[in-house]
């Protein structure tokens, strides 16, 4: 597999990725860093650009630090100010890159410009069930305190379905992924609550030891 330039990870991992720390659990180190992994795979699948790749993955999610409903326009606005990454990428890299982390969100109703928004669109959808069904609870337990157990569990329930099940929103861009399988896996669970339940029980319990 191609890496990303020494130099130019060198400046991400000091410069950049530390911002993430203080995100909450569902958008933090963690995250940005599965981001990045995905990233780099679907980079090598494609033929894309690994340096252009690694740097989308590890602006995308910046915006957090003002309202959610526009990250990923704000993340975009991040990027493209960020003089230092003159040193590697030229205006035209750098407004497709900026067009990336705008398209990268889940409910965009429309295709990612390129292949580049596609790549990081496809590796921000982390579709393994468990981790799906965890990240919802992480980001509830973090922004709906008020909410109890049952509150939780109708949290999660209508968030699955409007997001990931078949009439949700989700999209994938890229076919023959390793998220169209988990997808078909994470859908089986939403038409069967009582086969959901006891992971939620199990994730619930794992995340408030942690609060």
């Amino acid at each position: 597999m191609n890496t990303p330039s020494l130099d130019l990870v060198e400046f991400i991992e000091t410069q950049i990725l530390p911002q993430y720390q203080q995100f909450d659990r569902a958008h933090n180190m963690e995250h940005v860093t599965r981001v990045i992994r995905s990233s780099l795979q679907l980079a090598q699948q494609t033929g894309a650009d690994t340096d252009m790749v690694y740097t989308i993955a590890a602006y995308h999610d910046l915006g957090l630090t003002g309202p959610r409903a526009i990250h990923h326009i704000t993340s975009g606005k991040i990027l493209l100010a960020d003089a230092r990454l003159k040193r590697w990428f030229s205006p035209e890299q750098l407004r497709m890159m900026k067009e990336a982390v705008e398209d990268h969100r889940a409910s965009a109703s429309r295709a990612p410009r390129s292949i580049y928004g596609k790549i990081v669109a496809e590796a921000d959808r982390d579709l393994e069930p468990t981790n799906v069904i965890r990240r919802t609870i992480q980001f509830g337990l973090a922004n709906y305190a008020e909410l109890d157990r049952e509150g939780h569990w109708k949290r999660l329930l209508q968030h699955l379905d409007e997001k990931y099940s078949t009439r949700g929103y989700i999209h994938l861009w890229i076919s023959g992924s390793q998220n169209e399988r988990w997808l078909a896996e994470l859908r089986q669970l939403i038409a069967h609550p009582s086969e959901l339940r006891p992971i939620f029980e199990k994730l619930y319990d794992d995340e408030t030891k942690l609060t």
